[in-house]
């Protein structure tokens, strides 16, 4: 598997996850800018939430959240903000991070308002 496809791996169970949770997914691999793509654009009841997706095959290199570096989370909120303007009828928004982790099982951590 290369980085891409674990990638896009990780995200599909992510965004199957959510959906379980009630969420519904408005988008997907959102681009603003060269620097800026939020994985997942999701509705949970009233509250816009955008997430993080961070996938590894196994945590010999660490966990995956600690991928989102504050530069990393700097990018996410301009792209928050972009979208808000773009999409002004949301009041409610927070930004959400999800790890997956592929062996020996898949084991996802799904952390809140980040």
């Amino acid at each position: 598997m290369t980085n891409i496809s674990v990638g896009k791996n990780g995200e599909e169970i992510a965004k199957t996850h959510l959906e379980k949770m009630g969420y519904k997914i408005l988008e997907t691999n959102k681009r603003f800018s060269r620097m800026c793509e939020i994985d997942i654009i999701a509705l949970d009841k009233d509250t816009l939430v955008f997430v993080e997706v961070k996938t590894r095959k196994t945590n010999i290199c660490g966990h995956p959240l600690e991928a989102i570096t504050r530069t990393k989370y700097n990018h996410i909120k301009q792209g928050v903000f972009l979208y808000l303007q773009e999409n002004n009828q949301y009041k409610k928004y927070r930004i959400d991070a999800i790890s997956v982790l592929l062996k020996p099982e898949i084991k996802i951590e799904h952390l809140r308002n980040i």
